[in-house]
């Protein structure tokens, strides 16, 4: 009795270990890299409305896509900007301009992505569009400094920020 109590304890504890993570919609998610972060990060960080981060972006002429079509931050298919960092909407508009790459983001602080300190939810990250421009600048401006713990290659810029190649996006994470 008691090795069959251990033997279904040992499988469930691997099967937990190995599972992979994933989104809402059941795709895979990915892993937060909090490990790769500055050693200082601002502990309480401005945060931005969905409209203020939005009128931002939009001037700046970065583009959002949407699979669902909204902004609810409570959607997995939604795109939002409700509590994202400040710096976060500072950072993608300078990628913007030192880039000079027609920006598109696909993902802000909307539920489905993976949890942690410097997550999507907590408004450090967004996920861009992977176009040869934008990829192409960050292989040529930033380090590339390893594999993150699901495998995406990571870049980090002089400022400290991560650039992980997730394949479909770049998620980006902005201190």
């Amino acid at each position: 009795m008691n090795k069959l109590v251990v033997t279904a304890v040992s499988a469930f504890a691997l099967t937990a270990l190995w599972a992979p993570n994933v989104f809402a919609d059941g795709s895979e998610a990915e892993d937060t890299g909090d490990e790769f972060a500055p050693d200082q990060v601002e502990s309480d960080p401005a945060k931005l409305s969905q409209s203020d981060a939005a009128a931002m972006i939009r001037a700046a002429g970065i583009s959002v896509y949407s699979s669902g079509g909204c902004t609810n931050r409570n959607r997995s298919n939604c795109t939002s900007f409700e509590q994202i960092n400040s710096a976060t909407v500072n950072g993608i508009i300078t990628l913007k301009k030192a880039s000079g790459c027609a920006i598109t983001i696909t993902g802000g602080t909307e539920i489905g992505h993976a949890s942690g300190t410097y997550s999507h939810w907590n408004g450090y990250k967004v996920d861009v569009s992977p176009t040869s421009c934008v990829t192409n600048y960050i292989h040529k401006n930033f380090s590339y400094i390893g594999l993150r713990g699901d495998g995406a290659p990571l870049y980090k810029s002089a400022a400290g920020n991560l650039y992980a190649d997730e394949g479909s996006h770049w998620d980006i994470t902005y201190f």
